[in-house]
């Protein structure tokens, strides 16, 4: 079988080699650089717990040597404090924080260390044809040739050769946010917290900054510029340092080492098919995304866990048109619904109506509206829920809820696997399999040769065994809403597919049936997806 061709080695485009090569699937990284270090300290990522996770998962080092995680947030305004959320594994999950330049080596430190990963350098993408067995792709440069892929995908960012090569449209709105951005080794009065503080009361400050930590008692500083374009000198960034940094301690200046600075504009951009046959986008190249404290690295891995799983499918058993098409269908909603909030939020929180400060509420509104933004939850920022996705099972007598919605992420819980393995549910994901999960009370204190050939054990071991796909079965003491024995099956990326009232093999074929798209197709040459308007 040909390898999947992946066109960009950035986060995106080595988390997508990683995960297909976790799934048993080669994989060609076609990279336009010489994929050397390029350290930008005032580049950084911030992490949802979900993509965390994940890129620890596919063995990046650098989210638990190089990154951290905050123990709290606060939120002032002028001269108050308004609000500090403790953050942590018993409160609100923490991001983590993390430069980019040290997300991506250890991405391609991982990468390089996997057999079925080819990592090619100096390699521009400047052509790309199609067949029905196949892509073919050709690179100029010192390595210049053809390259023959079964799939090919572009993870080539915003200006993507791959998504211009396929005629693809990438409309959207230009110059959202500008912010200016310094990354500084200082002390601050809130070791370990991120802030924002908007309409601070110095001069000179804008109406926003955001301060977060790194490790090393680095931060990076962002404030908020004017919508008109100011330009933004080197004197003038280090002025908006040293009056922040007296602004907040005490009107001193403490010691600073000014590590990098920048400028930033956030666009917001959503192409328009992000499939043309065996072609695909993902991260920057489908989408850009970013203003309001939104994270467009975090949408780009999770289009990456999202495609991985499928594209591993159909290059092992065979798939059908709609498991491929739903990762168009999935993400792309996904990343749309992101946008409209954040459309809809930007009037209120960056419009210029002398109004807004005397509404009722509303800067509390308009500060927990941001504050939820920058640690994942609500609109702007809450997980994306596979409500209404192609691979959902139609709607059944035997299906429960839980205290997960279907078609969103399920919550880690503790496991124990047949042969007796304990771990976290999280740490079972991305393996190309379904998962089972029994809630069976009390199993944690039974010897497993008990419990594993009582109750319903040995009838849900065989409707598992009978599944049309892989699947693993796990075992659970609780999960939140499910009563006991309620049987839930997850995907491979870790959306709850449906949950059952006790075992129902029927029932449970179904829904695997349909989270794979149904049976294979005999070819998915020629298959082309809709386009969007």
């Amino acid at each position: 079988m040909d390898p999947v061709i992946v066109v960009g080695a950035g986060p995106v485009g080595l988390a997508l080699a990683l995960a297909l090569a976790h799934q048993g699937v080669s994989t060609v990284v076609l990279d336009e650089g010489s994929g050397g270090d390029d350290p930008r300290p005032a580049r950084t990522a911030v992490l949802r717990p979900d993509t965390a996770a994940l890129v620890e998962r596919l063995g990046c080092a650098t989210v638990r040597d190089e990154g951290a995680r905050w123990t709290g947030w606060r939120t002032m305004r002028r001269k108050q404090e308004l609000r500090r959320l403790p953050l942590g594994a018993e409160t609100l999950p923490s991001p983590l924080h993390v430069p980019q330049h040290a997300l991506t080596r250890g991405l391609r430190a991982a990468a390089t260390a996997e057999e079925s990963v080819e990592l090619v350098g100096e390699s521009r993408v400047d052509a790309l044809e199609q067949d029905a067995d196949g892509v073919t792709v050709h690179t100029r440069g010192p390595k210049g040739t053809w390259w023959r892929g079964s799939h090919v995908v572009g993870c080539d960012g915003a200006r993507s050769t791959v998504r211009k090569l396929l005629g693809v449209r990438f409309p959207g709105r230009t110059a959202v946010e500008r912010h200016a951005v310094a990354t500084l080794r200082t002390e601050l009065p809130w070791p370990d917290e991120a802030v924002l503080h908007r309409q601070p009361p110095w001069r000179g400050s804008g109406n926003e900054i955001t301060a977060r930590p790194l490790p090393d008692d680095a931060w990076r500083l962002d404030w908020l510029l004017p919508s008109d374009g100011e330009l933004v000198t080197p004197d003038a960034l280090v002025t908006r340092v040293r009056d922040t940094l007296a602004g907040w301690c005490d009107g001193s200046t403490p010691p600073y080492d000014l590590l990098d600075t920048g400028v930033y504009t956030v666009h917001h951009r959503l192409a328009r098919r992000w499939r043309v046959d065996r072609a695909f986008l993902a991260g920057d190249a489908a989408h850009l995304v970013g203003a309001l404290g939104t994270q467009g690295l975090d949408e780009g891995l999770r289009d990456a866990e999202n495609l991985a799983w499928k594209l591993a499918h159909t290059w092992h058993h065979g798939g059908s048109p709609a498991l491929l098409d739903s990762y168009q269908a999935e993400r792309r909603a996904a990343v749309a619904a992101r946008l409209r909030a954040a459309d809809h939020a930007l009037p209120a929180l960056r419009g210029t109506s002398p109004l807004r400060a005397y509404l009722p509420g509303a800067a509390r509104g308009q500060d927990a509206l941001l504050t939820d933004a920058h640690l994942g939850q609500g609109p702007l920022g809450a997980l994306p829920v596979y409500l209404h996705s192609p691979l959902a099972p139609e709607h059944s007598p035997a299906h429960v809820p839980v205290g997960t919605e279907t078609g969103a992420v399920v919550e880690d819980v503790r496991v124990t696997t047949p042969d007796g393995t304990s771990a976290r549910l999280r740490d079972r994901l991305d393996q190309g399999q379904l998962l089972v999960l029994l809630v069976a009370p009390g199993t944690g204190v039974w010897d497993r040769r008990h419990w594993q050939s009582a109750g319903v054990m040995p009838r849900l071991a065989a409707a598992v065994s009978a599944l049309p796909v892989r699947a693993e079965l796990l075992v659970t003491e609780e999960y939140p809403g499910a009563s006991a024995h309620a049987v839930l099956l997850v995907r491979p990326d870790g959306h709850l597919v449906a949950a059952f009232a006790g075992v129902r093999p029927a029932e449970l074929y179904a829904a695997a049936d349909a989270a794979r798209g149904g049976a294979p197709a005999p070819t998915t040459a020629g298959d082309r997806t809709a386009d969007v308007n």
